[in-house]
Order: C-alpha cells, then sequence, then structure tokens
C-alpha cells in the first residue's frame, strides 16, 4: 500500500512538472510572439492616377521593408496637393515626395521639414549638371528685335502654367524685383500688367509657340529633358535668367521622431543609390539622387521669389 502511494506521488509531481513545463513554453511562446509592425505612411504628391503611382510604388514599398524589416511601409495619394499638406499636418503621413512650392507650404502650413532634395540632371547655360536647383531662361528668336526683358512691354509670352515654380513663380519675381510690375497689398503679381501671357500647358508646348510665331518670347527651364533643352537653347537668345530653383523633395511630418527619422532617411538615400531606374520613374526623369538638405537651404530661394510676388497656391482637382 505504501509503495503504491509513493507510486502515485512520483506520478502526480511528473505530471505536475510536465504541466508546468508546457505552461512555461506556452507562456514564452506568447511573450516572445512578434508583435505588429508599426506602419509608415508616405504620401506622393498627385501628379498621376492614383492606381498608376500605386502600381509604380509597389517596388518602393518592398524595397523600403526590406530596410526597415519593422516597418509596414504604405504609400497613398491624396486628392491634392492640400491633402498632402495636411496629412502631413496631422501626422497622418508621416512622409512625402513633393515638387519645390508644395514642400514650401508644408514646411510653413504644417512646420514639416525637408529633409532630402532631388539631385537632377539639368540644363544650366550650355552645360548639362546634376545639381539639386537648376535655372530658367527668357528666351527669343535670334532674329527678334527683342533684346532685354524691357523690351517685352505689350509683346506675348509664353509661360508654361500658373503654378509653376521655374515658369512662373521665379519668372514673376524677377519682373517685380527690376520694377517691372508692381505688387499691391493683399494683391499677387500680374505679368499682365507689363505684357501678354499666353499659358501653354509646358515647356514643349512654348517651344513649339515660340517657334510658330505665334509668341514674342518665351521662358523655358533647365529641368526639361535634354534632347529639348538642347533645342531650344541652339535655336534661340537668351535675354535673362533666374534661379536657383529648387528641386523636388523629401519631406518629413514633425510627428515622424527618432531613430526612425534616421534610419528612413538612410534608407530613402540607398534606394535613390540603388535603384535610380525606379526612381525615374516614380519621382522624375531626370533623378540622379537624395541629397541631405534642410528646409531654409532648399526653399530659402523660393520663400524670397513668394515674398516678392505674394503668390498664393492654387489647383484645380478632378
Amino acid at each position: 500500500m505504501k509503495h503504491a502511494r509513493t507510486i502515485q506521488t512520483i506520478a502526480l509531481i511528473t505530471a505536475g512538472i510536465i504541466i508546468g513545463l508546457l505552461l512555461s513554453v506556452s507562456f514564452g511562446f506568447v511573450v516572445m510572439q512578434p508583435q505588429g509592425k508599426q506602419k509608415l505612411v508616405i504620401a506622393v504628391q498627385p501628379t498621376l492616377s492614383a492606381a498608376e503611382v500605386l502600381q509604380r510604388a509597389k517596388p518602393i514599398e518592398a524595397f523600403l521593408e526590406q530596410k526597415l524589416p519593422d516597418i509596414d511601409i504604405e504609400i497613398y495619394v491624396p486628392t491634392s496637393y492640400a491633402a498632402v499638406v495636411e496629412s502631413l499636418r496631422r501626422g497622418h503621413a508621416h512622409a512625402a515626395f513633393m515638387s519645390a512650392w508644395p514642400s514650401y507650404l508644408a514646411w510653413k502650413l504644417a512646420d514639416a521639414e525637408v529633409v532630402l532634395a532631388e539631385i537632377r540632371t539639368v540644363g544650366e547655360g550650355d552645360k548639362i549638371v546634376e545639381a539639386p536647383q537648376y535655372y530658367s531662361y527668357w528666351v527669343v528668336l535670334p532674329n527678334s528685335p527683342i533684346k532685354s526683358i524691357e523690351d517685352l512691354r505689350g509683346k506675348k509670352v509664353a509661360m508654361p502654367s500658373p503654378i509653376s515654380t521655374s515658369g512662373y513663380v521665379a519668372p514673376l519675381a524677377k519682373l517685380v524685383e527690376l520694377g517691372y510690375i508692381q505688387v499691391k497689398q493683399g494683391s499677387e503679381a500680374d505679368p499682365s500688367t507689363f505684357f501678354q501671357v499666353v499659358f501653354t500647358g509646358g515647356y514643349a508646348q512654348s517651344w513649339t509657340a515660340l517657334k510658330n510665331g505665334d509668341v514674342d518670347a518665351a521662358v523655358i527651364a533647365g529641368d526639361i529633358p535634354e534632347s529639348l533643352y538642347r533645342e531650344v537653347m541652339s535655336n534661340t537668345r537668351v535675354i535673362a535668367s533666374q534661379g536657383p530653383i529648387p528641386s523636388h523633395a523629401v519631406v518629413f511630418s514633425k510627428e515622424l521622431k527618432e531613430p526612425l527619422r534616421s534610419q528612413l532617411i538612410k534608407a530613402l538615400q540607398e534606394l535613390g543609390d540603388k535603384e535610380p531606374a525606379l526612381m525615374k520613374q516614380f519621382i522624375s526623369a531626370l533623378f540622379v539622387r537624395f541629397e541631405p538638405t534642410t528646409s531654409e537651404q532648399h526653399l530659402g530661394g523660393l520663400q524670397r521669389y513668394l515674398e516678392l510676388t505674394n503668390l498664393r497656391y492654387s489647383e484645380k482637382v478632378g
């Protein structure tokens, strides 16, 4: 009987040990379960359809997630530039790929920070260079009697768009600076008080208008395809220029904190260095690489242009 009790006690102790080990293993498994990944949202300025942008973004998401294995990268396309700025302000987006003027708005209105500038292949005078900024030029046909900006008074001038930094903002700042147009308090600079503005929709269209004699002069920027730049510059005469004009930028929300902030900067730089062809499709056909910068360094010139002209950004959606 005593022997039977001993066997029973040993069996109970053994069972207890086994149950304890199983609970320990189970408890350890729960503790060691990896937590859900932190989501990092990158907004993209809407220049193409959302579906097309998101399709091109897939390999970018994959690359960044490989570099940041604990982070779930989500790239999304808001409906407007204003929505990108607002998403940065509210912390709904942690970073954004943006052109110069919207980057400036994000800096001023959302307290966001420019951390990377796009190095581009751009035309500068008679050279092609790699730089985070570029210039734009007032050009006329070689046989034109126009010798200077002053001679443009009352003439027809082709400009690409009223929201173009290089084709409208910087040239208007030049006109204000030279005293050819006046800016009344509370109003925007208006070039039509000096010459007739013809908005063409793009630099290629502006060149066509100038060649065809539809306008007397045109504004051409250095950040256009090299073939177009060389064609224009070899068949026109430059009467003035302005710049530097900032390239596209990567903007971070103030809500993005260290160490993830520095980790994302490094990952984006590696993305640009190792996948330039991918970035040419996604960011710009002129893309070369990313370069660290600050809001003041990259956008200081643009801030001056906007202060001179009092221009306000507007966009049409749809």
